[in-house]
């Protein structure tokens, strides 16, 4: 095999293939992509021609169209039509392999179509043929003599027969998404007319991208129904004319723009005819397209989350507050021995944890993935998804897993009606949670009202190292704070001349944070003109319009369980940090004795 330029997973198989490790390879991971060979961005096909090009003949085997030559010695004979079936085409290649001196390179795109994984009763008798001939092939002296190789190509392992999996002459290879350099080497190629300054910055947040991805993002081709490059030049100049270096602006922006409609181009440029910095308006554009792209790759699977507003608009909570602002400066200064594994925010329903974990995500400049519906009905394709998802996460980083509702994900089972796909997908789960490597990389983030159905092994430190209980507004200040936030959240005045917010007092005792906010904007419905303006005396009429949910047993041992599952009593309200906590256990068990 040639020793010309090649990509790291074609140089491993390269080295290993001469060490003698093995002649049967499985390529998986980021197999549908572009790759750098020298310094040309090649399709596989090519990676593999320029692999293999010393073999007398190298053949490709799809389930569509069979045995194909790829490239042949004059001495080789070429396939007949009795060599296009599935069993004729591996008697084609065992003669092959054997005749003297026709050392060849098999290729097997779609792996998974020929040795599929499934129960063995469930495969056809083809199907049973190719996987044992393949068993047979990587154990055989004969290949090896032969000076043969076999490549497979599959997205994932778990689509393959587990016969091949386990095989220790068969060397499974994971191609991974582009790291920093990489994207770098071939943005260089991709969009050779951009300055270094514009491919770092590309480079920085494309993680978690193909480089065919990368690619799209900075085409400079014309696209159909979309604005050609001049043109986009002409309307960005036009939308930055009155701001400073408004030309060598727009020609960044026109690089990483192509294939927008003019109104998606306006309203990143210039939302509402006012132009943004230039540092964040080209951040934004690549940062929606690069979610645009990874929701399209991972349709339905993940969904990205794009908080609105920081940690300075959360009302109360001034404990968690701090501590979530001292674990986003340690993300943001690459402190890992400091960055925590992982994140459980608990607490009763309606206290706000999604809100403050969101505005959490955007003061420590983390892009927030949430785990969506990755289960599948179909055999192997629900570990697939989930292996896809946390492949993907690895190379995002610094990134957040957000899994809300996590008594759903991790939640204790009696019985595995699936055929155990549940827990391996959560062994799998806890698995990455655990791995040091993810350490400041990927933070993990799991909200629950009922830590109680969590396993218990879930909450072990090394997963989730910090545990945050969240709790109602517990006095009047608290629940000022907290409606200054919501109508600064919502743009909504306030009329302090009527009363002040802390007049609403204990009419509102006890309503969660979800309520207040229900209670404001029961309030602004009642304002009649445009804009809205709101005062005491209006809060306090929708307040007692406004009727609460009536679950208060339930509220009650969910705030118990917080203060159970806390890291720490400093975070827990005035009147828990001197409680007994015999005493709430013992109330606990009443409340899960009857509620449970």
């Amino acid at each position: 095999m040639d020793k010309q330029t090649l990509p790291d997973w074609a140089t491993e198989i390269r080295e290993r293939y001469q060490a003698g490790e093995a002649s049967v390879f499985i390529l998986h991971g980021n197999v549908f992509d572009q790759y750098l060979l020298g310094n040309q961005l090649c399709q596989m096909q090519q990676v593999l021609d320029q692999l293999l090009q010393k073999k007398a003949g190298v053949f490709e085997l799809t389930l569509a169209q069979g045995i194909r030559t790829v490239r042949a010695a004059p001495s080789i004979k070429p396939p007949s039509g009795d060599d296009r079936s599935l069993m004729g085409a591996f008697d084609y290649l065992e003669n092959q392999m054997q005749a003297q001196n026709a050392n060849i390179g098999l290729i097997v795109p779609y792996a998974e179509t020929i040795f599929p994984a499934a129960e063995t009763h469930a495969l056809s008798f083809d199907e049973r043929g190719a996987i044992t001939t393949l068993h047979r092939w990587s154990l055989a002296a004969e290949l090896d003599a032969a000076d043969s190789i076999v490549i497979l190509v599959a997205e994932s392992l778990s689509t393959l027969a587990p016969a091949l999996l386990s095989n220790p002459r068969i060397v499974a290879i994971d191609i991974a998404l582009p790291n920093l350099s990489l994207r770098q080497q071939a943005l260089s190629v991709q969009a050779a007319g951009m300055s270094s300054d514009e491919i770092s910055r590309i480079a920085a947040h494309t993680a978690g991208l193909r480089l065919v991805q990368i690619g799209s993002i900075v085409s400079q081709g014309a696209q159909t129904n979309t604005l050609a490059e001049q043109e986009r030049y002409a309307l960005i100049l036009n939308l930055l004319k009155d701001s400073a270096d408004a030309e060598a602006r727009a020609q960044t922006y026109t690089k990483v723009t192509a294939g927008m409609s003019p109104q998606a181009i306006q309203k990143l440029i210039a939302p509402q005819q006012s132009s943004p910095q230039q540092e964040d308006a080209f951040l934004t554009i690549i940062q929606q397209r690069k979610r645009e792209i990874l929701e399209k790759e991972c349709a339905g699977l993940i969904e990205i989350i794009q908080p609105k507003h920081d940690l300075s608009v959360v009302g109360g909570n001034q404990a968690i507050r701090d501590e979530l602002m001292r674990i986003a400066q340690t993300l943001r200064a690459n402190d890992l021995q400091r960055a925590p594994m992982g994140v459980l925010a608990v607490g009763p329903m309606g206290s706000g944890k999604t809100f403050v974990i969101n505005a959490f995500l955007k003061s420590a400049g983390l892009t927030g993935v949430m785990l969506k519906n990755f289960r599948s009905q179909w055999v192997g394709a629900t570990e697939t998804n989930l292996e896809r998802v946390l492949s993907l996460l690895k190379v995002m980083g610094p990134v957040a897993l957000i899994i809300d509702e996590g008594d759903r994900s991790f939640g204790s089972r009696s019985e595995d009606n699936d055929g155990g796909t549940s827990s391996r997908v959560i062994a799998r789960l806890k698995t990455f949670m655990s791995d040091t490597d993810n350490r400041g990389n990927v933070l993990t983030i799991l909200m629950t009202n009922r830590p109680d159905k969590l396993d218990g092994d879930i909450k072990r430190p090394g997963r989730l190292d910090v545990k945050i209980p969240f709790f109602y507004a517990q006095t009047v200040a608290e629940r000022s704070l907290i409606l200054q936030s919501l109508l600064k959240r919502h743009a909504i005045a306030f009329d302090a001349s009527a009363g002040s917010l802390d007049e609403l007092g204990e009419s509102i005792a006890n309503y969660s944070n979800a309520d207040l906010e229900a209670v404001v904007l029961l309030a602004a419905s009642l304002f009649e003109t445009q804009p809205v303006t709101l005062s005491t005396p209006l809060l306090q009429q929708a307040a007692n319009d406004f009727i609460r949910p009536n679950n208060a047993q339930m509220i009650r041992m969910m705030e118990l369980l917080a203060v159970f599952e806390s890291s720490r009593r400093s975070w827990l309200p005035t009147t828990m940090k001197s409680a007994d906590l015999t005493e709430l256990r013992a109330e606990l068990s009443q409340l899960s004795t009857l509620l449970n």
